[in-house]
């Protein structure tokens, strides 16, 4: 029998829903948008059914989603928590409330497809099966929401005929059983809970407990990016702990590269500045300190201003602009302020003026640059000659109540690199290394560093064991059943960081044994393991949070090509000229020049790149143009923390080069241009993207040089017309390229194309190369080795990073055979996956041996690989799992407009 609805004629809700739905034992049902419709379909007379309802919905996920059940899990939770109104009203909250009681018990089961299977889902129909088992099916034009059956203008056409039903349900089954559709993934579940019990609270209120989750969980890395990981959440609520607990936090963050550490660092200092009221002050090097700020404000509408030199910038471009910049300098109008290592390293007033003030906590990124100058082995026990980034921080710990340090690598050579940042950490803060008398500061440092390595037998005898523990005695939370419960038992408060020699005979005899039987102090409780938090991507894929059943991570997979011999690029007879020709100029500079290694092969490099590149270089140089040709070399001066003599260097390099000098860049500029059509390191590009189909799978290539990114992908549109190819660059720099014409779009518009699927060839120097999300891309090209390795993972880093849907991606590094670059990878070869698997990336310190080689001293660049250590000496023993840390069910947030204006105040 065949039954017509229209909401003209009668309440539909009434006449058809609730009549069919009651006693009814199962429903299956094709539906619309699931963000929407979701919310409300409590609302409706599910809860009355005996059995189960069934409910396919479709989305905007991406076909790429999909492709495994963790990809899917995220981009569903990412997509509901940035179409959801958290601020729904008390009915909505119950019929949420209603909603998660019907999905926890699995009496309502949702499905979502991507609408770019079948577009969208506009065919609306079910099938009811009623008490008595018999059925019906219908079809109209409702969506399962509220406003749909009691709103809206809607028909339904209901008909229990065999066919009728066998025809939706088969429609059903096919949507249902569809292999991309997926299942409402838990982390949406959990989040209908949170909303319907959503509760907006001051910040009066949230001192009272101050849960770091309430100012987070609604900011945008988790309403519309991914949340946070169990590593950074781990991280973050232990750092605002210590800070909180008034010993301060005082960490070395030594998380491998791609793992967030920016992240971590920036919530725990937004969370610090919401706790305090004193300035937070974030040190960084020059080319990262704007990413710093875009990074604050796009995931967690943390606002922060820029010291550009001479004026504060704040996080919408409006410079704060004063007579005297030095005083400009101590009035940051927002409570976060961002500087340059550069302008430490430098010192003199802008160093002092910052001492002057008194903080909240200083961040340090890449503070491994802070290092002593008489580093050499053997040397542990000489006084540290510090360099002025070392000796800044050294003041400026005394000067803040708590300091982050940031690093991949906090040993690069010896393991006194490691003590240098922790004594950094341990000015005006006992509970690092406690007082003067102790034995980790009084103690011989060669003897120290063995005895935590294990190199070294541990003093058995108590009393000597304890005046180990007790100068600085730990935190509770480092052990709760051995430091937890003698803390108790003395009645020491937290702050509390050095005990007496004879507290120890205060101790009941079952506490004092707790402590006798502490074997392993020295490897897993010295205060090098208690304060450099280190986790590395082997670790996170390949252990199970036994919260999820699933690994902390989701591996990645890196194929690397390019590595043995047969893959390099052989040199052509004119190339090897040229190249040749290109060495013998960069001698003769080396005569010329005493220091600035890298100005010296700075030629060498850029011809490595390609050959426009190289041969543009050369005719500036015959020009003394040096300046332009530097605009696009790092910011030297700063890196490693130098303090040479580099800038003067720079500015007088013309004036060096002579005639003699001349004719061999004019040689070379000859030998190039006779043949610039055909550059080796193209032809490979081209046969990489479309003869083997990097191109299907999407490609990231990188370069150092914007000349060789602009050349190469100029020539690649013209030769392929029809795809849309990108160029991700500093400055305006940013666009595409369509039928050989180049559109300037911004970065944000090419990075929304790569993440839509619309963006598949992507040419990029390296400042794509930090903070850039293209997990939508599978392969990545490296035009040129860059000569500071720390860029090689910072590259691979944005395809192998959470969300990438693939299990592998491929990696070519591009190398000419005999080259320098070759040379530094013969050399390396054996040396670099145990370099790698220690320190979980190539240490800066290796940027020398590139050099070295470019200025044929072999033997000064073995001399730099040998004093490598063979063990890494500070990476933290994961027993079996990181301590579970729940931000997500936190139900009371905290208000966004009052966090947003503590955040700007001045200092």
């Amino acid at each position: 029998m065949i039954n017509r609805y229209s909401s003209r004629r009668q309440k539909i809700d009434r006449s058809f829903l609730n009549a069919k739905l009651k006693d009814a034992i199962s429903y299956d049902r094709i539906a619309g948008y699931f963000s929407s419709s979701i919310v409300e379909v409590a609302g409706e007379a599910l809860e009355n059914i005996q059995g189960q309802v069934r409910i396919i919905c479709n989305s905007d996920l991406d076909i790429r989603d999909v492709e495994t059940a963790k990809a899917a899990s995220l981009a569903l939770g990412r997509e509901w928590r940035s179409n959801i109104d958290d601020k729904l009203s008390d009915r909505a909250k119950q019929r949420l409330a209603k909603l998660y009681d019907l999905l926890v018990h699995q009496k309502l089961q949702i499905r979502v497809l991507p609408n770019a299977v079948h577009g969208l889902l506009h065919g609306k129909a079910g099938v009811i099966t009623q008490a008595d088992g018999s059925k019906l099916s219908f079809l109209g034009s409702i969506n399962e929401t509220k406003s749909a059956w009691q709103l809206n203008y809607e028909i339904l056409w209901e008909d229990d005929s065999p066919e009728s039903i066998q025809w939706v349900q088969e429609e059903f089954d096919y949507l249902w059983n569809h292999p991309k559709a997926q299942p409402l993934a838990n982390a949406v579940i959990e989040d209908i809970k949170r909303i319907s019990e959503r509760e907006v609270i001051t910040i009066t209120q949230w001192k009272e407990e101050e849960n770091p989750a309430s100012p987070v969980i609604e900011t945008p890395v988790y309403q519309k990016q991914f949340g946070l990981w169990t590593h950074q959440k781990y991280f973050v609520k232990l750092a605002f702990d210590e800070h909180r607990s008034g010993r301060g936090a005082r960490f070395v963050l030594a998380d491998q590269v791609g793992l967030g550490k920016t992240l971590q660092l920036a919530l725990s200092a937004m969370l610090m500045a919401l706790h305090g009221d004193k300035p937070i002050l974030i040190i960084a090097p020059k080319t990262l300190i704007w990413q710093w700020q875009e990074e604050n404000m796009k995931l967690l509408n943390f606002p922060s201003a820029v010291w550009d030199g001479k004026a504060w910038v704040d996080e919408n471009g409006i410079r704060y602009v004063n007579n005297d910049p030095l005083k400009a300098l101590g009035k940051c109008p927002r409570r976060t302020g961002i500087i340059s290592q550069g302008l430490i390293t430098r010192r003199g007033a802008v160093a002092d003026k910052l001492l002057s003030k008194t903080y909240e906590c200083i961040i340090v990124d890449e503070c491994h640059r802070a290092r002593r100058k008489n580093l050499r082995a053997g040397a542990e026990n000489e006084k540290p000659e510090p360099n002025n980034l070392m000796r800044f921080l050294l003041q400026a710990s005394a000067c803040t109540k708590s300091m982050l340090l940031a690093t991949a690598t906090p040993v690069q050579l010896y393991p006194i690199e490691a003590y240098d940042l922790l004594s950094i950490l341990a000015q005006g803060s006992a509970h690092v290394f406690g007082d003067k008398w102790s034995k980790w500061v009084s103690q011989d440092k060669a003897y120290l560093l063995s005895l935590i390595q294990g190199l070294e037998e541990p003093p058995h005898a108590f009393l000597e064991r304890w005046d180990w523990m007790r100068n600085p005695f730990p935190a509770a939370h480092e052990n709760e059943m051995v430091f937890g419960t003698i803390r108790n038992s003395l009645g020491l408060a937290p702050t509390v960081a050095v005990l007496a020699p004879d507290d120890h005979q205060k101790l009941q005899p079952w506490d004092k044994n707790r402590l006798d039987n502490l074997e392993d102090f020295f490897l897993k409780h010295n205060p090098f393991i208690r304060h450099i938090i280190r986790r590395t991507r082997k670790f996170l894929e390949e252990t199970m949070d036994p919260e999820t059943n699933e690994p902390y991570l989701q591996k990645v997979k890196v194929k690397l090509f390019g590595e043995n011999s047969q893959e390099s690029i052989i040199l052509p007879g004119y190339l090897h000229d040229a190249y040749a020709t290109a060495e013998e100029f960069c001698k003769a500079l080396g005569t010329l020049m005493q220091s600035a290694g890298f100005m010296k092969t700075l030629l060498l490099r850029r011809l490595g790149s390609s050959m426009e590149a190289g041969k543009q270089t050369a005719m500036k140089m015959m020009g003394g143009d040096f300046e332009e040709i530097l605009a696009e070399e790092d910011e030297e001066e700063e890196s490693n923390g130098a303090e040479s003599s580099a800038k003067q260097e720079k500015s007088g390099i013309a004036m060096r080069i002579g005639e003699s000098e001349k004719q061999v860049l004019g040689k070379l500029i000859h030998q190039l241009e006779q043949h610039q059509e055909n550059d080796p390191k193209y032809e490979r590009l081209y046969e990489l993207l479309f003869t083997k189909n990097w191109a299907a799978y999407g490609c990231i290539i990188f370069s150092q040089y914007y000349v060789t990114v602009a050349y190469f992908s100029e020539k690649l549109s013209k030769q392929m017309p029809d795809i849309k190819i990108g160029v991700y660059a500093g400055g305006t720099k940013s666009g595409y390229w369509l039928a050989g014409t180049f559109h300037t779009i911004s970065k944000e518009e090419i990075k929304a194309s790569v993440q839509q699927g619309e963006l598949k060839i992507l040419f990029g120097t390296d400042s794509a190369s930090e903070g850039l999300n293209l997990q939508r891309l599978g392969t990545l090209i490296n035009l040129d080795l860059p000569w500071n390795p720390t860029r090689l993972e910072q590259r691979k880093g944005r395809i192998q990073r959470i969300g990438q849907v693939r299990e592998e991606v491929w990696v070519y590094n591009m190398r000419y055979k005999d080259s320098v670059e070759d040379r530094v990878h013969d050399l390396l070869s054996q040396r670099l996956e145990h370099i790698f698997n220690l320190f979980g990336q190539i240490p800066d310190i290796l940027e020398d041996v590139w050099i070295d080689l470019a200025l044929d001293e072999k033997e000064q660049a073995l001399a730099r690989i040998n004093a490598m250590p063979a063990k890494n000496p500070f990476e933290v023993k994961y027993e079996d799992k990181i301590p579970h840390v729940d931000f997500e069910s936190c139900a009371k947030v905290l208000n966004q407009q009052e966090v947003y204006e503590i955040l700007r105040k001045e200092w």
